[in-house]
């Protein structure tokens, strides 16, 4: 793929994935250099418990394009993505989680569609990963989300995504402690799209999702 001219900002919640930052950060190594001569890896550790933090500190020490964020406490997922984009220095925001579930090798994929006029874009995965329960469920909170967001054309929505950074001038005011990522892109867009793309199976630890998290993630869709 021929290099693009604008840069790319990588960011990645991060929460007890001490195991598998180093191996993200390498394969992020190794493909963003062929996407654009200009980009970052913006690391928010969302009050790890384990060595995260002291890992991260250590990779931004030794590689120049990554920088580390420490979050006073757990704040949740879309609270950390929200501070990565905020901190983002370059035109195209890509978030991705922190298990390596996320190729790097497909963030090719969600670029094309933002050069063909888009202004967001979900990977969602060809195989769902998860067990049947949590998939039902999670497709049931993006049709909620999708409905919140107005945006009947969406049917998929993932933590895969890439989008313009400038949309974050829609919420540039916004200051509430629960926060939906993508709520606040739609503030700024209704171009949304999604391409398919692989989903690897996670390489350690175990999901930060339970049954509680999901219902309550859903509740605040509905409130």
């Amino acid at each position: 793929m021929k290099k693009i001219q604008p840069g790319i900002s990588v960011v990645v919640p991060v929460y007890n994935s001490a195991e598998t930052l180093q191996e993200l950060v390498k394969c992020l190594g190794d493909v963003l250099p062929g996407l654009s001569e200009k980009f970052e890896v913006i690391l928010i550790n969302d009050g790890s418990r384990d060595e995260s933090w002291t890992t991260i500190q250590a990779i931004s020490q030794n590689v120049p394009w990554v920088k580390g964020i420490n979050m006073m406490r757990n704040y949740g997922q879309h609270n950390a993505l929200v501070c990565g984009m905020r901190l983002a220095s370059y035109d195209i925001t890509v978030t991705m989680d922190d298990d390596l579930q996320h190729p790097p090798s497909e963030i090719k994929k969600l670029l094309k569609p933002l050069f063909e006029g888009f202004d967001v874009v979900y990977g969602i995965p060809v195989k769902l990963p998860h067990s049947w329960w949590r998939n039902a469920f999670s497709l049931l909170t993006k049709r909620l989300l999708a409905m919140v967001m107005g945006i009947p054309a969406i049917r998929d929505i993932g933590a895969f995504r890439a989008f313009r950074t400038d949309l974050r001038r829609a919420s540039d005011l916004f200051q509430s402690p629960t926060v939906i990522l993508d709520v606040l892109l739609s503030w700024g867009t209704t171009r949304f799209s999604t391409v398919q793309v692989e989903e690897a199976p996670r390489k350690s630890g175990e999901s930060n999702y339970s049954f509680g998290k999901l219902v309550s993630q859903t509740m605040l869709i509905l409130t």
